[in-house]
């Protein structure tokens, strides 16, 4: 299909991206976003090969590489700090064609923007409906505009208002019944080198630092909580100090060297997985599709991937607009439930929703092979969409 005149709905990591590669298949590009600053939700990212390769092939790979982190280890330790395993990335980076980049939010964010042009985006806008007729899809804004496009994006998030039209009625998250608290502190000499990614396990919690680029770590803690509790960003650091009471010493110096007024504390939830992305001419992309708990690290890879099969099958027949965005709503469905259950999953497993299977995981961590663990990552960035 050649010269659609798109609609976009929300400036996150798929709304961008999808601009970006509509762009150069020479399409209209309108960006809608409800906010009046582009914040984004958490501090960094992990953007495992298979997210990085959709980059590449937008010409955005040297960018990338210039704000992501050199990780070439990972490593498992428990709370006390023994050394349950260490795993060399390398060998699967050679396997799967492609360095991961774990990035900085605002980075990425800022990068994307500038690839698409802050002109393309409208900034404290929210679409509150969507209509469509034989020949376009119209976006009903709150400034009482309504807006007519061959096709219109859903890029807006895990409460999305374009879902809602999508599938005839309204969802919103499941909690994963953890709390995340995440942000960026520069590396130091008390904290892990700044090649690894060190995750540390214990008490049916975790606590991550990851290499961003800029010599800084994105970091991120897990607790089990119920839903609603709530504390003041100024506390968020006796908050953790608590939680994490007796933990390794150099989960101890993380506390000390993060700022409580810029970390985030966000409950965690995903979505259950949708019947249909695709309504007509609306598509959805991202978190509105297929929302998931972020222990895969695959949710802003997955919002990668719906745009570049997205804009494959749009480019790649003449039959007409609904026709494409069915067979990418047909081709994206079954991966995207796939990883987004395999995350709750695993997300119950380090959660200790059943404390046994925990602690039995706490055992196998001790006992795993490291190609076991590169392999099963390699299997997931494989089966994208540049294998």
């Amino acid at each position: 299909m050649y010269h659609l005149n798109v609609v976009i709905i929300g400036a996150g990591i798929g709304g961008l991206t999808t601009g970006i590669a509509f762009q150069q298949a020479g399409y209209t590009v309108n960006v809608f976003e409800r906010t009046r600053e582009l914040r984004p939700a958490g501090a960094g990212i992990s953007l495992w090969s298979n997210g990085v390769k959709v980059l590449n092939r937008l010409g955005l790979g040297d960018k990338l590489a210039a704000i992501g982190g050199q990780m070439d280890w990972m490593e498992y330790r428990s709370h006390t700090d023994e050394l349950l395993n260490e795993i060399d990335l390398r060998p699967m980076i050679q396997q799967v064609g492609q360095r991961p980049y774990p990035v900085s939010r605002t980075d990425l964010q800022q990068m994307l923007l500038d690839a698409l042009g802050p002109e393309q985006v409208e900034l404290g806008v929210q679409c509150v409906g969507v209509e469509e007729t034989e020949t376009e899809a119209i976006a009903i804004l709150n400034d009482g505009r309504r807006v007519s496009a061959d096709v219109i994006i859903g890029a807006d998030g895990v409460r999305s208002t374009v879902r809602d039209y999508v599938i005839g009625k309204t969802v919103g998250p499941r909690y994963a019944d953890y709390v995340n608290w995440n942000g960026i502190v520069p590396m130091s000499d008390d904290l892990p080198p700044g090649n690894s990614w060190v995750i540390y396990v214990g008490e049916g919690k975790r606590a991550s630092m990851m290499p961003i680029g800029g010599d800084r770590f994105y970091f991120f803690f897990g607790a089990p909580m119920s839903a609603g509790t709530t504390v003041e960003p100024s506390d968020r650091r006796e908050e953790l100090a608590q939680l994490f009471q007796g933990w390794a010493q150099p989960v101890q110096n993380l506390i000390k060297h993060l700022d409580p007024l810029q970390t985030n504390r966000l409950e965690i939830g995903d979505l259950e997985p949708l019947d249909r992305l695709v309504r007509g001419r609306v598509a959805l992309v991202g978190d509105s599709g297929h929302a998931t708990t972020p222990t895969l690290g695959q949710g802003g890879c997955q919002a990668l991937e719906d745009v570049e099969i997205l804009t494959r099958y749009l480019l790649t027949t003449t039959i007409s607009v609904p026709d494409a965005l069915q067979r990418y709503g047909e081709a994206r469905k079954d991966r995207t439930r796939d990883l987004v259950l395999k995350a709750r999953k695993r997300t119950n497993v380090i959660y200790a929703k059943d404390p046994d299977q925990t602690a039995a995981w706490y055992q196998q961590l001790k006992q795993e092979i490291p190609s076991d663990v590169t392999d099963a990552i390699a299997k997931i960035i494989l089966a994208g969409p540049f294998g």
